[in-house]
């Protein structure tokens, strides 16, 4: 892990960041960041660092959940992920409604406060095993389907939902948005290119990237708030790694219900296609993560997935460069099921995460998933939901207190 952080860098990038300090970064300033040296590195992180403290000050967040992987089935095959089964796998598996009651309940008796369902995009478009399978179940849709085990989460526990199932159309958004208290669906890319043969999203319909943009418009059209963000290291370039970027922003100033953006970093994974792909160097997240922070601007909610960086031995010391680089958040942090998506790397122990936190000058408060802004903004707030939001968050839109329980 080398990463400069005392080398003064050009007069160029100097120019740059004091107006970026100033204004959201431009497009063909951010592709001149993503290009710069090494040896500019320690200026762009301090000033993605000065703009989120103007935004968020020394406040870092987290939500508790539990992790529900509702079905593996997807119509999509992406080159990197080994979440996805086809029905001939052993693994392949969509859960009866008594085990996502007691993953729900664990999760409960644990402070958990966030319902995360995962899931596959649209299995019974491709699968006739998933067809059968939601016909047994009873339901009409993979999407039926989830907002009927959302509304029983919420009603038999109290956890607050949160569903990343894929691009939908608006009667599928109005169908989940009462019983979520926000929604995600990471743009991963806006590039098209990557829908090519041979490429991360050869073969998957749902990641082209003007349905998933839209899909995140309409939800704002629908009071819906959004966690989006960009996946690192597919093979897209630095020049769209911006041009992505940029795309959550200008749909945010149009939507206004982006709520959140993670730069999540690509791992590679046995028995995918995407196995010997090189990941993104620590020195290439630090970096993405700071242009994020002066693209998207300071009252922007940034995020990087603390399970997935660096290697056992280094991973504080690289949680402390994401802090440094301008992150405000740590996403969701399961004391009770593992990661589904990344199976092989483990949430990190909150107490370990506050000590990294607090070492580097930060307080750490626990969030619903839900963000604190939208929290306190009522068309964000659904109505079945907004007794449990109330009753577990303080006036800044918090959770009141570590030791709250259902």
């Amino acid at each position: 892990m080398s990463v400069p952080l005392s080398t003064p860098g050009s007069e160029e990038i100097a120019e740059i960041l004091a107006r970026a300090v100033e204004e959201p970064l431009s497009r063909d300033d951010g592709y001149r960041l993503m290009r710069g040296s090494e040896a500019d590195v320690s200026a762009l992180m301090g000033a993605a660092a000065a703009v989120r403290d103007r935004g968020t000050g020394r406040t870092v967040t987290y939500s508790r959940k539990v992790f529900i992987p509702l079905t593996n089935l997807c119509r999509d095959r992406c080159g990197y992920c080994t979440f996805a089964k086809p029905p001939s796998h052993a693994a392949a598996r969509t859960m009866p409604p008594e085990e996502v009651l007691a993953v729900a309940h664990a999760g409960r008796e644990q402070g958990c406060k966030e319902a995360l369902f995962s899931l596959g995009e649209k299995p019974e478009e491709r699968w006739a095993a998933a067809r059968d399978q939601l016909r047994d179940l009873g339901y009409p849709s993979t999407i039926a389907y989830l907002a009927a085990m959302g509304e029983r989460v919420h009603r038999e526990t109290g956890l607050i939902p949160h569903a990343n199932c894929g691009v939908l159309t608006r009667d599928e958004l109005l169908a989940l948005r009462d019983v979520n208290g926000s929604m995600g669906l990471m743009l991963e890319s806006a590039s098209e290119r990557l829908l090519e043969r041979g490429q991360a999203h050869f073969g998957c319909v749902g990641k082209a990237p003007e349905t998933r943009l839209q899909t995140m418009a309409t939800g704002g059209a629908l009071g819906i708030a959004f966690t989006t963000g960009i996946l690192v290291g597919i093979g897209e370039t630095p020049e769209e790694r911006v041009d992505a970027l940029i795309a959550i922003r200008e749909l945010h100033e149009r939507s206004g219900n982006i709520q959140e953006v993670i730069v999540q970093n690509f791992r590679a994974k046995p028995d995918t296609r995407m196995r010997g792909w090189p990941e993104p160097s620590v020195l290439e997240m630090v970096r993405t993560i700071a242009v994020a922070r002066l693209i998207l601007g300071a009252e922007m909610n940034l995020q990087a997935p603390p399970n997935l960086a660096g290697g056992t031995d280094e991973t504080q010391d690289v949680l402390s460069l994401y802090l440094a680089a301008g992150i405000n958040d740590w996403g969701g942090i399961s004391p009770v099921t593992k990661d589904h998506i990344n199976p092989e790397r483990a949430w990190p122990e909150i107490d370990a995460l506050r000590q990294v936190t607090e070492g580097a000058g930060f307080v750490l408060r626990e969030r619903l998933c839900l963000s604190p802004a939208y929290v306190r903004r009522p068309a964000f707030v659904r109505p079945r939901l907004a007794a449990r939001i109330r009753a577990w968050t303080d006036a800044t839109g918090l959770v009141k207190g570590e030791e709250t329980r259902w």
